[in-house]
C-alpha cells in the first residue's frame, strides 16, 4: 500500500531505509511504465518500450508448443479432456487441415455456436491456423437471431453440439434451414442461408452434417497437412481472424472484425500487465468461467494462455459458481476470470468456506462496472491479492485500461486502472467538441493497434464509431485523474437526464452497495412527463433481508444530492441479462415502466 502512496507523491514511508528503497524501486518501475496525462487535460498515451508482435496465432501456438511441449495447455473438466501444448498443437493442425480438406478456404467464415467446450477452443485455434474467419455465435441465439448473424457475415460453415440443456441446436437450425435433413454432408443448398454449405456436428451423427471427428480424420493425412503448411506461408498478421458480435444491449448486433495483430498483441500486453512472464508453471493455472464466444474469454482466456504457456481450465460449459469453486480447488487454480455478476455468485455459494482456495493469487474482473465493495470482497475472501480490474470493448480487442497487480485496494475499487501500452485514450467534452479537463466526465475514445478492422459489411456504422483520425468512440462516459487512473461513470445512453441534471447510474449503484442489506442494484431512468426522466433503483436484497422503499430513501438523505435520490425503488429477484452476463438496461427500463404503469 505504501508503495502506491509514494508513487502518488505522498511522503508516507516505512521506517526501515532498505524497505523504503525497495518500495521506491517498485513504484518508480510502475511510474516509468505508465505515462501521465499532460497539461491538465484528459489525454494519455501508453508506454511503447516493447515492440508490438507481427505474428499470426498459428505461429504463437507453434512457439509455445516448442518452448513448453509437456506443460498442460487445456483442461476441460466437464468433458474430462487434458492436453499438453504439444498434443493441442497436433490436434489443432489436424482440425485446420481437415477444415481445408472439406473445401473451406482462407477468408471463408465459419460460425462456432455452442457453450464452452474443448471443441470451441479447437475450432478457435484451427480456423486461425487455416486463415478461416471464426464467427463467435452466441450459444443462446434462437432461429431469427441465428439467421441474422449467419446472413450478415455470409457464413459458409457452422459448428455446434446437438444440444445443451434445453437448447437444441440442430432443431433450431432446421427452423431456418429445413434442407439440412436431406442434404449431402458438405453440399447443403439452403434458400434462406445461400452461403451455408457445410454443417459440422461436434458430438452426434445428424442428417446432413459432418462429424467433427470425421473432419479431424480427414485432416490427419500427410497430403492435407502439407496443404495446411503451404497455406500458412500466405497468412498475414493483419488478416481478419474473428468476427465478434457486440452484445445486444442496444439494437441489432454488429460484427466487430478483429485481426491476428489485434488479439495476439492484446493478449500479450494483458499478460505482461498481469506479470505472467514472472510466474512459475504452478502459478499459471487459469480458471475460465466466462464464455469463449466473448472477447474476454477468447482473447483474455484462450489467447493469453497460449501466449504465456499457461494452463486454460474450463470450469463448466456455461457459468456455474459452484463449478468454478470446484475447479479452483481440484485443479489448484491460481487465476480466476469473470464479470461482476459471476464473482457475486461465487462469493455467495452457501458452501463457499468448504473449498480449498489456498492456491489463488489473482485474476481479472471485467465486462461491466464493478462496485467497490465487490472488489474488496474478492481480494479479501478469494485470496486474489493480484486481482486487476480491466476495461475494454470488443471493438478494442478488448482491453485498453487495467490496474497493475500492485495497485492499492482503493485504486482497484475506484477505477479501471491505467492505460495499456501502445494505446492512446482521450476523454472528450462532447458539447464543446474538445478534450475534457482532468476529473471531468466526457466520452472515452481509444486509438492504437487494438482498434478493430471495422464492423463486417457495415462501412457506415464503422465510420460512425471510428473517425478519420482512427479514434474509436466507446460510448462510455469516463473521467481521468492526475495519475492517469480512469473511472467509468456510465454509458452515454444510460445517462439519466432529470430536469436538465445529468445523473450517472454507476455513481448511485456504488452508493447503494454500501447499504448492508443490498446484494446488487441497477439504476435506470424511467419516463416522466414533468422531469423528462425519473430515477428508478432496482434492488436485489441479500438472502433473508427485508426493507422498504421508505427506509432506502431515508438512507440516501444527507448522503447524496436530493435530485439523485430515486423517486422509485423497486425490489427485484433478478435482472434481464445478455448470455454473457451483462445487464440489459434497456429491457430493465421497459420492465420498470410497465411495472410502474408509466
Amino acid at each position: 500500500m505504501v508503495a502506491r502512496k509514494i508513487c502518488l507523491g505522498l511522503q508516507l514511508g516505512p521506517s526501515d531505509p532498505e524497505e523504503t528503497r525497495a518500495i521506491l524501486r517498485g513504484s518508480r518501475e510502475v511510474d516509468r511504465m505508465v505515462p501521465l496525462p499532460v497539461g491538465g487535460l484528459s489525454y494519455v498515451q501508453g508506454c511503447t518500450k516493447n515492440h508490438l508482435l507481427s505474428k499470426t496465432v498459428g505461429r504463437c501456438l507453434e512457439a509455445t508448443a516448442q518452448r513448453v511441449p509437456e506443460r498442460e495447455a487445456l483442461v476441460d473438466l466437464h468433458e474430462n479432456v487434458r492436453l499438453t501444448f504439444a498434443q493441442l498443437k497436433e490436434e489443432v493442425d489436424k482440425a485446420a487441415s481437415g477444415l481445408l480438406s472439406i473445401g473451406l478456404c482462407k477468408g471463408d467464415r465459419l460460425g462456432m455456436w455452442g457453450p464452452n467446450s474443448y471443441a470451441w477452443v479447437l475450432i478457435q485455434l484451427a480456423t486461425a491456423q487455416a486463415g478461416i474467419i471464426l464467427v463467435s455465435v452466441n450459444p443462446a441465439y434462437q432461429a431469427t437471431e441465428l439467421e441474422y448473424v449467419l446472413k450478415k457475415v455470409g457464413c459458409k460453415a457452422l459448428v455446434f453440439p446437438k444440444q445443451f440443456k434445453t437448447q437444441q441446436y440442430y432443431n433450431i437450425l432446421k427452423q431456418i434451414c429445413p434442407e439440412v435433413e436431406n442434404a449431402q454432408p458438405g453440399a447443403l443448398k439452403s434458400q434462406r442461408l445461400p452461403d451455408l454449405t457445410t454443417v459440422i456436428s461436434v458430438d452426434a451423427p445428424l442428417p446432413g452434417t459432418l462429424l467433427l471427428d470425421e473432419v479431424l480424420a480427414a485432416g490427419s493425412t500427410q497430403q492435407h497437412l502439407e496443404q495446411l503448411q503451404h497455406i500458412q506461408q500466405f497468412l498475414s498478421c493483419h488478416d481478419p481472424i474473428n468476427i465478434q458480435f457486440t452484445s445486444g444491449t442496444t439494437g441489432s448486433p454488429k460484427g466487430a472484425t478483429l485481426s491476428h495483430y489485434n488479439i495476439v498483441n492484446n493478449s500479450s500486453i494483458l499478460g505482461e500487465r498481469l506479470k505472467l512472464h514472472e510466474k512459475t508453471p504452478e502459478q499459471l493455472r487459469m480458471i475460465l468461467p466466462s464464455p469463449l464466444y466473448h472477447c474476454l474469454g477468447s482473447v483474455g482466456g484462450t489467447m493469453m494462455c497460449l501466449m504465456y504457456g499457461a494452463t486454460l481450465i474450463l470450469a463448466s460449459p456455461v457459468f456455474n459458481g459452484k463449478k468454478a469453486l470446484e475447479a479452483i480447488s481440484r485443479e489448484r487454480g491460481s487465476f480466476l476470470y469473470g464479470t461482476p455478476t459471476m464473482f457475486v455468485d461465487i462469493l455467495n455459494q452457501p458452501d463457499f468456506s468448504s473449498y480449498d482456495i489456498s492456491t489463488m493469487r489473482g485474476g481479472v474482473i471485467a465486462g461491466s462496472p464493478a462496485p467497490p465493495e465487490l472488489i474488496r470482497a474478492i481480494i479479501n475472501k478469494i485470496n486474489m491479492k493480484d486481482l486487476v480490474v480491466a476495461y475494454g470493448t470488443t471493438e478494442n480487442s478488448p482491453v485498453t485500461f487495467a490496474n497493475f497487480p500492485e495497485d492499492t485496494v482503493e485504486q482497484k475499487a475506484e477505477s479501471v486502472g491505467r492505460i495499456m501500452p501502445h494505446t492512446e485514450a482521450r476523454i472528450m467534452n462532447m458539447e464543446a467538441g474538445m478534450l475534457a479537463e482532468l476529473n471531468t466526465p466526457g466520452e472515452l475514445c481509444i486509438r492504437g493497434y487494438c482498434v478493430m478492422l471495422g464492423y463486417w459489411g457495415e462501412p457506415q456504422k464503422t465510420g460512425e464509431a471510428v473517425d478519420q483520425d482512427k479514434w474509436y468512440r466507446t460510448g462510455d462516459i469516463a473521467t481521468m485523474n492526475e495519475q492517469g487512473f480512469c473511472k467509468i461513470v456510465g454509458r452515454s445512453k444510460d445517462m439519466i437526464i432529470r430536469g436538465g441534471e445529468n445523473i450517472y447510474p454507476a455513481e448511485l449503484e456504488d452508493f447503494f452497495h454500501t447499504h448492508p442489506k443490498v446484494q446488487e442494484v441497477q439504476v435506470v431512468g424511467v419516463k416522466d412527463d414533468r422531469m423528462g426522466e425519473e430515477i428508478c433503483a432496482c434492488i436485489r436484497l441479500k438472502d433473508g433481508e427485508e426493507t422498504t422503499a421508505e427506509e432506502m430513501k431515508a438512507f440516501c438523505k444527507g448522503k447524496i444530492s436530493h435530485f439523485k435520490i430515486p423517486r422509485y425503488i423497486v425490489f427485484v429477484t433478478n435482472y434481464p441479462l445478455t448470455t454473457s452476463g451483462k445487464i440489459q438496461k434497456f429491457k430493465l427500463r421497459e420492465q420498470m415502466e410497465r411495472h410502474l404503469n408509466l
